[in-house]
């Protein structure tokens, strides 16, 4: 595998890594149709054990199959697959080799009552990320949340083993809890704050939700608007959570969210490739379409990413 001069300078902003994790983060880079361009789209199926499985799969049945999202991200040309202890096992004797794969490993689930102090369980094990061959591993967090604390304490301490044997740190930044509304948390402060805080915990690739324009906290406000910083646009919006990340020295992914349009997805794609952002981590705007219609949007967002539409 000879790497670009792009994914060599992503590479180059991971100064302490040792050569297991950068190799890992390469092979995400280099992998897929996007591969070697810096850009990323990632399928990341958790959404059962987040809502159910007829919440997430009954829209199109045979996603009940763990094969099918292994298969899924393989067709797509996509460059990582995203999933809990269960599917990784799933599929890992087929799929061994065939695609990067992420083990996430911390879930919610929607019949906890969890509001305040928004929480989520440790599912799985770096060991386990080892033993399935996974390039890295995922975790939530909830800045804001009554629980936020734990939260980091105990992703500094998978973090660190993980990076000790060299596996890369995939986080989802996700504000909630606390005295976040429900708008404020995709507001642009709160999710350039949570974004900012997975980098100062050490991780690798950082995914947050696409941020509205609405500034939620009145101390910030007054300086997104004293300073003039721009977010009246999804793309300016995009760059300044890029910027929040070390100056674009962190990868920074966004999530396609609930299942809507193929015109707003494509929207947001665009926003994210004009805003800097190195691309989606998509699940149920593609996994919940029939499979050839997945496909056929996940080859549109590859164009997008490539500069070709």
């Amino acid at each position: 595998m000879k790497l670009t001069r792009r994914v060599k300078e992503i590479l180059g902003h991971y100064e302490s890594d040792n050569p297991g994790t950068k190799a890992n983060l390469a092979r995400m880079l280099m992998e897929g149709r996007l591969g070697g361009t810096g850009k990323m789209i990632i399928l990341p199926v958790d959404q059962g054990f987040e809502h159910g499985p007829a919440r997430s799969f009954a829209p199109n049945p045979p996603a009940y199959d763990p094969h099918y999202h292994f298969q899924l991200a393989i067709d797509a040309g996509l460059n990582a697959y995203a999933a809990p202890l269960g599917p990784l096992e799933a599929g890992a004797a087929t799929f061994a080799g065939s695609i990067p794969t992420i083990l996430k490993m911390n879930s919610a689930n929607s019949l906890a009552r969890a509001k305040e102090d928004a929480d989520q369980a440790v599912t799985a094990s770096v060991s386990d990320a080892l033993r399935l061959g996974c390039s890295a591993v995922g975790f939530t967090i909830y800045p804001g949340s009554d629980q936020a604390y734990d939260q980091f304490e105990e992703l500094r301490e998978l973090a660190e083993e993980a990076k000790s044997v060299g596996l890369a740190v995939v986080t989802w930044a996700y504000p909630r809890g606390g005295t976040i509304t429900k708008d404020g948390e995709t507001a642009v402060d709160i999710v350039a704050y949570a974004a900012h805080m997975a980098c100062l915990l050490g991780s690798h690739v950082i995914k947050v939700k696409l941020p509205t324009a609405h500034l939620e906290n009145a101390d910030a406000k007054k300086v997104y608007e004293g300073k003039k910083i721009p977010v009246g646009t999804l793309a300016e919006r995009v760059r300044h959570v890029v910027q929040s990340c070390y100056a674009g020295r962190r990868i920074v992914v966004f999530s396609g969210g609930a299942t809507k349009g193929e015109d707003s997805v494509f929207e947001d794609a665009i926003a994210i490739r004009d805003g800097g952002g190195n691309g989606s981590i998509i699940g149920r705007n593609a996994f919940q379409r029939p499979r050839e219609d997945a496909l056929k949007l996940l080859d549109q967002l590859v164009k997008i990413y490539q500069g070709k539409a």
